[in-house]
């Protein structure tokens, strides 16, 4: 499905497997909307996925924080809506509406290198990486960026 700026999303039916929580301090990702209006976005997907429902297991918390919207399951953060700068008619996709993933990594230049070796290329602009991230994309073009994250003191990252 797309949203109404056309940034692409799927939708999950089914249970969560226990070691794939989204947004965690463990967790190995979490989620990210680059879009022109947060706050509408956050209107939108919150009427079509029930955020802010108090269930539970659902998104019980959104706040809005410096221009972005942030979710939270068990108060912990799982996604930001961002708004900004996006266009929609441009080869860098980086810039239209879209979500991206992040993924925790204990080694950013051993996964930045992987992912090349794979077919991955880097997303190439001064609003993408440093700052212990990098963004890439796939072999299909499907964009995600790899966090660098810090192992903990019992030595899991």
């Amino acid at each position: 499905m797309a949203d109404r700026e056309g940034a692409v999303f799927g939708v999950w039916e089914g249970g969560v497997l226990a070691e794939w929580s989204i947004g965690g301090e463990r967790s190995p990702a979490w989620l990210e909307l680059r879009t022109a209006d947060a706050f509408d976005a956050a209107l939108f997907y919150g009427a079509v996925l029930e955020w802010g429902q108090g269930d539970g297991d659902r998104y019980s918390d959104t706040s809005y924080e410096e221009d972005q919207v942030v979710l939270r399951r068990r108060r912990r953060p799982v996604a930001k809506l961002n708004s900004g700068p996006v266009e929609e008619a441009t080869p860098r996709p980086q810039l239209r509406p879209r979500w991206l993933v992040h993924f925790k990594v204990p080694d950013l230049d051993r996964a930045t290198a992987l992912a090349l070796e794979n077919g991955g290329t880097t997303a190439t602009g001064p609003e993408w990486g440093g700052g212990g991230q990098v963004t890439l994309q796939d072999p299909d073009g499907g964009l995600f960026t790899l966090d660098q994250v810090s192992p903990s003191p019992n030595g899991n990252a």
